[in-house]
């Protein structure tokens, strides 16, 4: 233990700035990765502020399920928001540095709305539940003060997950300053560490477990009870509406809680660095901007929503 100590001590701490690596140091992928992740959040950025808007404007979408997607909408937008810009400023200017401060607020935003969005997804599973298992109820069920209470559950998650991961990990001596990544996620930084990281990483496994598990058990309570209600439907007409109104969530459902699982849940002894960058930039950066389109492609009600939208305009 006397020499741990004196082997922390003779190393260089760093308290000011790390440096971030990103995805490359070739000049000519550089630009093309800019390019295409400039393309990508500007559709995000165009994809959840129009859903946003167009569920604030269209009085037919007031109901709870596109409460639920206007909240997801503003979530992706926040989390993408958080790593997306400092990662496209990164491919153009040759200083990679981001401050302690900023890297510490990196993550923390982004810990608040990764968790808040795997209990969103949550809520909008029980809403699924709720209109296809009880249709007559469904009004008085989820009414506007039961999806508001829904609402802070997430958020009280997302806030639990960002003050523990930030606070542990911003209490650690780093004697490195070079992130093997291209945001401040919590195990890169970690990894920069020269303290004891044991108790880090037993917590990030422990609170990653634990949130994902209890999201992710909501999600699968309510589609067993979904798929019970179902198979009581009579016509295959019915079942099958009652399907397709599921369709979107399941997908984002598994895009979202999959990606997460490879990253944190799963062993690391088998993962590289570069396999934990190219997921990370999945549900960091493609998820966000995906999720609009899943739900506005397949949706028939925003779609005749985007009709009379337009048809105003005109």
């Amino acid at each position: 233990d006397y020499n741990e100590e004196v082997a922390v001590e003779n190393h260089t701490t760093i308290h000011e700035f790390f440096i971030l690596l990103g995805f490359t140091d070739s000049p000519e992928l550089k630009i093309l990765l800019f390019l295409f992740f400039l393309v990508v959040y500007l559709i995000t950025i165009v994809g959840n502020l129009g859903m946003i808007l167009l569920i604030r404007i269209d009085s037919r979408l007031h109901t709870p399920m596109y409460f639920f997607l206007s909240q997801l909408s503003f979530v992706d937008l926040c989390y993408s928001s958080v790593v997306t810009p400092k990662m496209l400023m990164d491919f153009v200017v040759k200083s990679k540095s981001i401050s302690l401060p900023g890297c510490a607020a990196q993550m923390a935003m982004f810990c608040l709305f990764v968790a808040t969005e795997a209990f969103i997804l949550a809520a909008m599973a029980y809403d699924r539940y709720v209109a296809i298992s009880k249709p007559l109820l469904y009004t008085v069920i989820m009414s506007r003060k039961i999806c508001a209470q829904l609402m802070v559950g997430p958020y009280l998650a997302g806030l639990l997950n960002a003050t523990t991961h930030t606070s542990l990990t911003f209490q650690l001596t780093f004697c490195k300053s070079t992130i093997n990544h291209f945001f401040c996620d919590i195990p890169a930084v970690i990894s920069l560490s020269c303290s004891d990281t044991s108790f880090n990483m037993m917590v990030l496994l422990g609170l990653s477990f634990t949130l994902g598990t209890l999201s992710g058990f909501i999600v699968i309570i309510s589609y067993i009870y979904i798929l019970a209600a179902t198979l009581r439907i009579r016509s295959s007409e019915g079942r099958h509406k009652a399907f397709s109104t599921c369709f979107s969530h399941l997908t984002a459902v598994s895009l979202f809680f999959g990606s997460l699982f490879f990253i944190y849940v799963r062993p690391s002894s088998g993962s590289s660095e570069d396999e934990d960058k190219a997921v990370s930039m999945f549900y960091t950066v493609l998820i966000p901007m995906l999720n609009p389109l899943i739900y506005s492609l397949r949706n028939k009600d925003v779609k005749d929503a985007v009709k009379r939208v337009n048809f105003i305009i005109e």
